[in-house]
């Protein structure tokens, strides 16, 4: 099986797709003047306007929160890791490319899905599928794809993605604390399942708490350790542009790492990470009460900075600061290892524990995400609680597969989810240029 997805995604990220992300990214930057960079300062003010209507949706805090929650977990941790072993150290300069125009991508996205978001009884509605589906002038044609994105969503996010994030805290509670994986994952689909049964505000309400905490413990102890190992830093940096243009041999094991790998990696865990162009998101966008749809646009394209350029980038740091060989671990064990060299123990159970908040509050958003799309399929509660229950068994069983199978298989699902979503952004980005521009 491992073999048959390996094969499918050397062709879903082949040239293909990271050409896709990449010039739809680059397309929108200059379509929308850089906005990523001349609005910036905008994006943090509009992070706390507020509107009175407090019966309808979350604020916009609450959907950036939920959103960074779904983005800052498994993907910056153990992403990292995986995209270094795979790719080499120039991965990292790939999913800085990917990120910074992902964020026009995400400014595109977000803006779409407050436009196209609808009320159903008292409820707000709103997420790719809904905005898809007005993407070209056959019915049928764009329905298809709508409904196509849906079925992706759910099994990429709810199903397949959360049982990433559970297998990533298994594996690092085991060798951290000797917790057996089985058990961790139980528990873990226990809380959620008490959450999930609570609703879009439960989730928001518990992210907005949990997500700026993490954050910033987690932000200060790579800071910590980034110091202690300041002599570093430029040789570090020295070795991630290098890498990202020519096949090199480096400290830790990687050998003769390809430019293509460099990028196929660096694109692919980038997505995974900050999934700008996925789809995925916007399903929290759509439902923040705003003034006019490009607020919450330019609130969304703060949650790539975030992600990829603070948590992610401080990871990889530290992880080539601490000169592992990759060829023995993988995944979130390298993650742990690297802080172990500066930590001591503390720097592997700290990651654990890190990575449980992180991964945990992803599987709230990537939850509510897969949520939006069953009712846009069935508009029924009842198929609502059955997925609830598939996410919980699927948080156990994802704690017994193998890292490398697991992670295949999610590259996979975004990639089908990747396809819909980009071309509906194309079709409709006019919309959004003609209110702004």
């Amino acid at each position: 099986m491992l073999s048959v997805v390996k094969n499918i995604n050397s062709i879903l990220w082949g040239n293909f797709l990271i050409v896709f992300l990449l010039g739809v990214g680059i397309y929108f930057s200059i379509q929308f003047k850089f906005i990523q960079v001349f609005e910036f300062k905008n994006s943090i003010k509009n992070l706390f306007l507020k509107e009175k209507d407090e019966k309808m949706g979350i604020t916009s805090f609450q959907a950036l929160a939920t959103a960074v929650a779904a983005q800052v977990g498994t993907g910056n941790l153990a992403g990292a890791a995986t995209a270094i072993a795979s790719g080499g150290p120039g991965a990292i300069f790939w999913m800085w490319i990917s990120a910074f125009f992902g964020m026009s991508t995400i400014y595109v996205e977000a803006t779409l899905s407050q436009i196209f978001k609808r009320k159903n009884n008292g409820d707000i509605l709103g997420g790719p599928a809904y905005y898809i589906e007005k993407s070209v002038k056959n019915r049928l044609i764009s329905k298809g794809m709508a409904i196509f994105f849906s079925v992706a969503c759910i099994l990429a996010l709810g199903l397949m993605g959360n049982a990433v994030q559970s297998n990533s805290i298994g594996v690092a509670f085991n060798k951290a604390f000797g917790v057996d994986p089985a058990i961790m994952g139980i528990i873990i689909s226990i809380l959620c399942g008490i959450i999930f049964f609570g609703g879009i505000k439960r989730i928001a309400k518990i992210t907005e708490k949990v997500v700026p905490i993490m954050a910033i413990t987690y932000i200060i102890i790579c800071f910590t350790i980034i110091l202690l190992e300041y002599r570093e830093i430029l040789n570090v940096l020295k070795i991630i542009f290098k890498s990202a243009f020519s096949i090199k041999s480096i400290e830790g094991g990687i050998v003769g790492v390809s430019v293509k790998e460099a990028v196929r990696y660096g694109v692919a865990r980038g997505l995974f990470s900050n999934e700008a162009g996925m789809g995925s998101t916007p399903h929290a966008h759509a439902i923040a009460r705003v003034k006019k749809p490009t607020d919450q646009g330019l609130v969304a394209i703060l949650t790539v900075f975030i992600d990829t350029f603070v948590v992610l980038t401080l990871t990889a740091v530290v992880i080539l600061i601490s000169k592992i060989d990759f060829n023995n671990y993988s995944g979130i064990e390298i993650t742990q290892i690297a802080f172990s060299n500066s930590l001591g123990t503390f720097g592997e159970k700290f990651i654990a524990i890190a990575l449980l908040f992180f991964a945990f509050s992803t599987i709230l958003g990537w939850y509510f995400f897969g949520e939006v799309n069953v009712y846009y399929l069935f508009k029924t509660k009842k198929s609502v609680n059955l997925y609830r229950g598939a996410v919980m068994i699927m948080i156990v069983i994802g704690t017994l597969f193998k890292v490398e199978t697991i992670w295949e298989l999610a590259d996979f699902f975004n990639a089908l989810m990747v396809i819909p979503n980009l071309i509906a952004l194309i079709f409709l980005y006019k919309k959004i240029k003609r209110g702004v521009l």
